[in-house]
């Protein structure tokens, strides 16, 4: 038995309790588990501080130290997560339909737990924290696999929450790290049949497109985010000013902050003026087509069918002037992963037509794209944002790591 397998048997004695708790018991938790986060921000921040010095000293971008930092602000909001996660309906239990048939038979569709979850995710500390919340409140038991970069930081989470769910009643077991952050161990992780029933990966693309090419396990695919806003030709040149620069630099290393601007070509040279010198504050690096640098000069970057492609997750952007609505849309469906897409304009019609030809699991009116989040859409927390069409698409919470079970009543019906 390897190592993976291990933590799959513990996951699995593990989940008959999780599965069956009630809403009081698992709020229980939640609650013991934001305590205990707030109480020990001092260790956190301190076993972050190990992993964000060696992230320097491997050479990681800002960005992506940014990704991996812990700060007493971002623990309490971490923790804030977990108390709006206690305070949402729980979904085990919950009846979706009920109905007699003819022969009397009674069935009534319910959500259940989806079993054991496994989670592969990167760079991002709060993942461990978010991930096992949502698990725990929706009767999963979770085995998390963080990326090597963040291992004390996750070490440490991971203890405050096996101590303090299991002080609250709940086996410590329900939520497991892997702290082999080996390859090996990973690809284990992926074929474990029988011990988890789905794989939900967080990253970036060559993480994700790894688990979807290894796993033998049932997977989720989420989060490769190459987004677009496209200014339109009617579009409220500030407004969309302040969505681009929104949805590129608030956060540029999660996955729904943009990273190709499209902008007809009536407003082009106004409006690329104004972004490019509010850009110009965050040292944003723009890639650009020829009538771009015809409007903003040779300084700008040559962007190529590479930069399109790409999810920088970092302070660039790929930019072009399209003739019209139809070329921006069959750009996005070119280069676009189905994760947030958004148009800025003021034509109904407009606004009509690219949120039904635009295939992305969120499509927006005039708002930023960095609004696809779990928190935002009053979810509490996500596991992901699914960019697939089955099970769940868009942000997950806990409806969407549950399953459903039909319960059958009858008084001798046979067939």
């Amino acid at each position: 038995m390897n190592y993976a397998e291990t933590l799959g048997v513990k996951a699995r004695n593990a989940q008959t309790a999780i599965n069956s708790a009630d809403t009081a018991l698992k709020n229980k938790a939640l609650n013991a588990v934001a305590e205990s986060l707030l109480s020990n921000t001092e260790y956190i921040i301190q076993q972050n501080l190990t992993d964000l010095e060696n992230a320097k000293t491997n050479g990681m971008s800002v960005s992506m130290q940014d990704r991996l930092k812990l700060t007493p602000e971002r623990i309490k909001g971490i923790a804030d997560g977990v108390l709006k996660i206690a305070e949402l309906t729980d979904p085990v239990g919950q009846i979706i339909e009920g109905y007699t048939r003819p022969n009397g038979l009674q069935i009534i569709k319910t959500r259940v737990p989806l079993g054991v979850i496994g989670i592969i995710f990167e760079s991002r500390p709060n993942v461990t924290v978010d991930a096992s919340a949502l698990c725990l409140k929706s009767g999963n038991a979770v085995i998390l696999r963080g990326g090597k970069e963040a291992i004390n930081s996750n070490k440490c989470l991971c203890g405050i929450m096996r101590d303090a769910v299991e002080k609250a009643g709940l086996p410590a077991d329900i939520i497991q790290l892997v702290e082999d952050t080996s390859r090996e161990t990973a690809s284990d992780m992926m074929k474990l049949n029988g011990y988890i029933d789905v794989l939900i990966p967080r990253g970036g693309a060559g993480l994700i497109n790894a688990v979807m090419k290894q796993a033998t396990v049932p997977v989720i695919q989420t989060g490769v985010g190459n987004c677009h806003v496209y200014v339109d030709e009617s579009a409220d040149i500030e407004m969309a000013v302040d969505i681009a620069d929104n949805a590129k630099t608030q956060r540029p290393s999660v996955c729904n902050a943009i990273e190709s601007l499209l902008v007809h070509k009536n407003i082009a040279n106004e409006f690329l003026k104004k972004i490019s010198e509010r850009y110009k504050k965050h040292s944003v690096e723009i890639y650009g087509d020829s009538a771009t640098k015809s409007i903003l000069g040779d300084d700008i970057l040559n962007a190529t069918e590479t930069e399109y492609a790409t999810e920088f997750n970092d302070y660039k952007i790929a930019v072009k002037v399209v003739e019209n609505i139809d070329e921006a849309i069959a750009h996005i469906r070119k280069y676009g992963t189905g994760h947030s897409e958004c148009i800025v304009t003021k034509s109904l019609d407009n606004a009509r037509k690219f949120q039904t030809q635009v295939d992305a699991s969120a499509v927006y009116v005039n708002a930023s794209t960095r609004f696809t989040d779990g928190g935002e859409f009053g979810l509490g927390a996500e596991i992901g944002i699914s960019t697939q069409k089955l099970h769940a698409r868009g942000p997950m919470g806990l409806a969407e790591l549950t399953t459903i079970k039909y319960l059958v009543n009858g008084n001798g019906q046979i067939r």
